[in-house]
């Protein structure tokens, strides 16, 4: 390949990974409880460390990847950074960054993972949620 026609398969690439979108992460908790309450959704809280490589792996490789995205896309999803302890007082305790916390409006705990997990894995995890809190039909 040319340098000419990498450049432009590279943007190719990088414009259809945009097509798909970034799932939208909410960065406010009490908001993010408040939105699920109105709109009756699962929250799903990823809380990670700023210098955690397995959260970095978690969020670039297995919440990025497409599949992980469209499963997610019914939930109101939030970020919480470990080093936020006012954020991070208000939930269950947590053991270790990577923790996801799949939560109810009201605040409890339907299911909760520490650690990296890959796609599969961690789509087999959704499974398990959503046996024990059916999505609704929209």
């Amino acid at each position: 390949m040319t340098g000419m026609k990498k450049i432009v398969a590279a943007a190719v690439l990088l414009a259809g990974t945009a097509l798909f979108g970034e799932m939208v992460w909410q960065k406010d908790l009490p908001a993010a409880f408040e939105k699920a309450r109105q709109e009756h959704k699962t929250v799903m809280v990823f809380v990670e460390g700023e210098h955690c490589r397995w959260c970095k792996k978690m969020k670039y490789r297995t919440l990025s990847d497409e599949n992980v995205e469209k499963r997610l896309a019914p939930y109101i999803t939030v970020k919480v950074m470990e080093e936020n302890t006012k954020a991070v007082n208000t939930l269950p305790k947590i053991d270790g960054v990577p923790t996801i916390l799949f939560m109810s409006a009201d605040k409890k705990v339907i299911e909760s993972v520490v650690g990296y997990y890959d796609t599969a894995d961690f789509i087999s995890f959704i499974d398990t949620v959503e046996k024990k809190v059916p999505l609704k039909k929209q």
